[in-house]
């Protein structure tokens, strides 16, 4: 197949397999239906993922493909793709955790009657993101980032056993929805500014600075609430209601990335706008820092992993406000990789242990050593230990940032401060979070029953899973899926040595100098903290060493009842004002309009039912009246 073929038929497989899966006829979710929704939706992924292979192989230069679909006035829209090798190399990692995550869900699902659906959606969802990843224009990129909120939507209120899922559904939509209104009014200014709708000729268009800017910032609002960035960011960690193969996908490797991908092809035009950047910058150092206090005090596993998230993602971002996307690029690739293997690796925790809360796990390490050593592998690559793939992806951020307080790039160098000092800080408390949740879940003796005895607090998944069971490693067909990321969350970092990757994502020569001991230093001191308060109270959870921060970063400082003080209460207050007004003005005065109509009406009704004798009384006066009008205007 060549590859003009394979570029186009990258997204449209898995949107076909998905449609497909939603024509399914309604069932109970067993038999044949389940299986032919299973066999779609992991054919629609494995193409995908064949195909970004083919493309990868064929390594040709750098292409482009369109058809023409749509006309609006002076605008062409064009269904087509633009192949780079860094396009690639995301579409491979989206499809190769779209592949794993079907096939994990089959078991992980197997009781659930509406596996189908999802099965489908999931699919849908895979294709939309590689619609945002290959497309070349703009509105058809708009229209695969939606896709993906509708989906997403969906898939995070899958569960409607749990009562947390349609809440948590509901706020990731209205949240993202703000965001989106920012990007799609920066995507009009840039796109009637250029006149055109394609990507090559928005980017290279000479923008007046104050427009460019202006577009610049309103797009940073929808990557802020679809990469879950300060401050749109709440919706995260709410949305692990959904299941676990979910927020694998999904909530790490895949759409909270799009932001960033975004901005990653638009950067021709951030990097003409310092104060954008500055506003990028000063976001990520927020995100980056936020996300990982928050961190140290969650008790749910899924929610430690959420905000690790938000904060990973912050380093993206800080990589592209420092001026280095390629930098930026090679983080979301290795943490689509391990974030990935964490999240699939808890789902196996959870269906095991029969909860997801760390306050009710422990003693796993034995009787769950493959599920142990991918947490181990996944925790490393988070809190950047050497050699694995989040150290080498890390250390290039982290480096950027420290060009970037130098002055040599478009950021102020005061936001290249605050971003290099943001991110360093992280790395300690990075590498405290993720040695507690290691040690809470796998070490010392097994809390299963908890304190309190059998009825304890249900966390999310647990609606599954209420019964208690004898801890063991998952099937393989869960199992699988865990061994094939441990390969890239280990190893994917040593791709920067090897010429051919590092040229597609133009990252810089890798260089371990003395500027890397600083990083090492505080990533020891956090682990190390962590494993010294456990050790010298065995047991006992390090996050008791918070002390009264604990509340405040397990609520993530509060935000939500922020958000929810002075933009939903007054937002609420105003509609009920406008509802008024609409009822009781718009609403009465067309009401009442009606109501005199008919009343008018129904007068000249009864006029014209009068007796004969009277109407033949009326007409001759009418027509008198209308002599005596005649006879006096041939007077005048």
């Amino acid at each position: 197949m060549s590859v003009d073929v394979a570029g186009p038929l990258l997204p449209l497989v898995p949107l076909l397999c998905g449609l497909l899966g939603l024509l399914l006829p309604a069932g109970d979710g067993a038999g044949p239906r389940r299986r032919i929704a299973a066999g779609l939706g992991i054919a629609g992924a494995a193409a995908a993922l064949l195909l970004a292979i083919r493309l990868l192989v064929a390594g040709s230069e750098p292409f482009e493909t369109g058809l023409e679909i749509a006309r609006f006035g002076d605008f062409a829209v064009s269904f087509g793709v633009a192949i780079s090798p860094a396009v690639v190399y995301v579409a491979l990692a989206v499809s190769l955790v779209a592949l794993l995550v079907q096939v994990y869900s089959v078991t992980y699902l197997h009781d659930d009657p509406r596996y189908a659906p999802y099965a489908a959606q999931v699919s849908l969802f895979t294709g939309a993101m590689l619609l945002v990843v290959t497309s070349h224009d703009l509105i058809v990129l708009l229209v695969g980032w939606e896709v993906m909120g509708a989906c997403s939507y969906l898939l995070i209120g899958h569960d409607r056993r749990l009562p947390e899922a349609p809440a948590a559904a509901v706020k990731a939509f209205l949240v993202t929805r703000v965001g989106d209104v920012g990007f799609l009014l920066g995507i009009a200014v840039l796109i009637t500014q250029a006149g055109s709708t394609r990507l090559d000729q928005v980017t290279t268009y000479p923008y007046d600075a104050g427009t460019l800017t202006a577009a610049l910032l309103l797009i940073l609002a929808g990557v802020a609430g679809k990469s879950a960035q300060f401050p749109l960011h709440t919706w995260l960690p709410d949305a692990m209601a959904g299941p676990t193969p979910i927020s694998a996908l999904i909530h790490a490797a895949t759409m909270v990335a799009a932001g960033v991908y975004v901005v990653f092809r638009l950067y021709p035009l951030y990097e003409q706008s310092p104060a954008a950047l500055a506003v990028l910058g000063l976001m990520a150092a927020i995100t980056i820092l936020l996300g990982a206090l928050a961190a140290t005090a969650q008790d749910d596993l899924k929610r430690v992993l959420a905000w690790s998230t938000v904060s990973q993602i912050g380093y993206m971002t800080a990589a592209l406000a420092v001026g280095s996307p390629a930098a930026a690029l090679f983080h979301l690739l290795t943490h689509a990789a391990f974030k990935a293997l964490l999240f699939l690796a808890a789902g196996a925790v959870i269906h095991a242990v029969g909860s997801g809360l760390l306050s009710r796990m422990g003693g796993l390490r034995t009787s769950m050593p493959v599920t142990f050593w991918s947490f181990v592998i996944g925790l490393g690559a988070l809190a950047g230990v050497p050699p694995l793939a989040g150290f080498w992806s890390k250390e290039t951020v982290l480096t950027a940032a420290a060009h970037a307080t130098e002055g040599t790039e478009p950021i102020p160098v005061w936001a290249g401060w605050v971003v290099w000092l943001a991110a360093l800080l992280a790395v300690g408390i990075t590498a405290w979070y993720a040695t507690r949740l290691l040690l809470r879940a796998f070490f010392g003796v097994s809390r299963e029953h908890g304190p309190e005895g059998p009825d304890w607090e249900i966390g999310f998944d647990d609606a599954r899973y209420q019964v208690p069971r004898t801890p063991h490693d998952p099937p393989w067909p869960m199992r699988g899926p865990l061994l094939v990321l441990l390969v890239p969350s280990a190893l994917l970092g040593l791709a920067a040595y090897a010429p051919g990757f590092r040229t597609s994502l133009e990252l810089e020569d890798p260089h371990l100098g003395v500027a890397v001991a600083l990083p090492m230093l505080l990533l020891v001191a956090g682990a190390g903290v962590a494993w010294w308060i456990w050790w010298a109270v065995p047991g006992a959870d390090p996050a008791l060493a918070l002390g009264r921060a604990r509340p405040l970063f397990a609520d993530g400082f509060h935000l939500d009842a922020v958000q929810h003080r002075y933009v939903v209460v007054p937002v609420r207050y105003l509609a009920r004002w406008v509802t008024t007004g609409d009822e009781k003005i718009v609403d009465a005065a067309v009401m009442g309009a009606g109501a005199r109509t008919r009343g008018l009406g129904g007068l000249f009704a009864e006029v014209h039912r009068i007796a004969l004798p009277g109407a033949a009384l009326l007409v001759l006066l009418g027509g008198l009246v209308l002599g005596i009008v005649a006879w006096l205007g041939a007077l005048a």
